[in-house]
């Protein structure tokens, strides 16, 4: 254990992994339905890159133009195949000497493996810097006030960021949604007077509910090199510019955007009580057949029963309303609204 995930230990967290949680799931789901939420995100990671060259050789592997990234800014971003399918996504934000890169833990050994394999003769140095950063999500309406009380200055516009004389930074990612990346040694503090100021601390399913409702997926290892950027409205989040130069996959995720109409899109759905989804899971519609028309991406539980779900799936399969889980003939599915409209 290292003395971030002691000092949760001593608060009341279950560690199960990655996951996290201090209560039970409804008392959890329920604080992030009607509360002000603080979760260590212990899920995810972060790569950092350190160099002169840092932004130019991120920038030409990545969908998202970090040449343009300013200092008081962040902006979603992905890793892709040369197919054009998502090997991750990520968070990323500049730093003092380079970028650093939020993703999920469970893939982040083989994305740093992965990247560094283009460095060759640029002059940078990617490292895992997760035993550095600490990462934990505020969220809901009292979010600005519980961040105040930690001593964060509260950004005014989403996709932007502030930093403080200790190097925390606290990034806004929607209007009451907000990720804060601190030295590890100064974590258990940060945490400590989140709560003390108004949040209610709850474990990783919470911040993942939190993350479905606002339509921002996250790329884990059961659905890797499984989806094209526009399949997880990733051009609708900010997460993709078509104004860069080239890439990997950059011809595949260009062509999806001007050839023809997209057949996939991702959707907020909600799966019963007593279905057992998972990221990678099929789904199925009728005119599909026994063929899979989509994939759960990210999933949690919900309050009062059943889950939440962000979902790829055929469009027309979207249309007919008869979603079904794991088979042809599995819990049915039901669609939510997302908070931006789908071009």
């Amino acid at each position: 254990m290292t003395a971030w995930t002691d000092h949760l230990a001593q608060q009341g967290a279950r560690l199960d992994g990655a996951a996290l949680s201090f209560a039970d799931t409804e008392t959890e789901t329920r604080a992030t339905a009607d509360g002000t939420i603080a979760v260590p995100l212990l899920h995810l990671g972060v790569i950092r890159s350190v160099g002169p060259d840092s932004a130019a050789f991120l920038h030409n592997l990545v969908s998202n133009d970090v040449q343009k990234l300013g200092a008081d800014a962040a902006a979603w971003n992905s890793f892709n195949s040369p197919k054009g399918r998502m090997i991750a996504s990520f968070l990323m934000w500049r730093e003092a000497e380079g970028h650093a890169l939020a993703l999920s833990a469970d893939i982040l050994p083989a994305v740093l493996k992965k990247l560094s394999m283009y460095v060759l003769r640029s002059k940078v140095k990617l490292a895992d810097a997760s035993a550095d950063v600490a990462l934990i999500g505020v969220a809901g309406t009292r979010a600005p006030a519980a961040l105040k009380a930690a001593g964060l200055a509260v950004p005014a516009d989403a996709m932007t960021l502030t930093t403080d004389a200790e190097g925390s930074r606290c990034i806004r990612i929607g209007d009451a949604l907000f990720l804060v990346a601190t030295p590890a040694a100064a974590a258990p503090r940060v945490f400590d007077t989140l709560v003390a100021g108004g949040a209610t601390k709850v474990g990783t399913a919470a911040w993942q509910l939190a993350m479905i409702r606002a339509g921002l997926p996250l790329i884990t290892a059961a659905t890797q090199e499984e989806f094209v950027a526009q399949m997880l409205n990733y051009e609708l989040i900010g997460g993709v510019s078509f104004q860069k130069g080239c890439y990997p996959g950059q011809e595949i995720v260009a062509r999806t955007q001007y050839l023809g109409k997209l057949k996939k899109r991702m959707y907020r759905m909600a799966i019963p009580a007593g279905a057992s989804p998972s990221p990678g899971a099929d789904l199925f519609a009728p005119e599909f057949g026994e063929q899979s028309a989509g994939k759960v991406v990210n999933v949690a539980p919900a309050p009062g029963g059943g889950f939440e779900a962000l979902a790829v799936m055929q469009t027309s399969s979207v249309e007919s309303g008869q979603i079904r889980l794991g088979a042809p003939d599995g819990a049915p599915l039901t669609l939510l609204d997302l908070p931006y409209p789908l071009a």
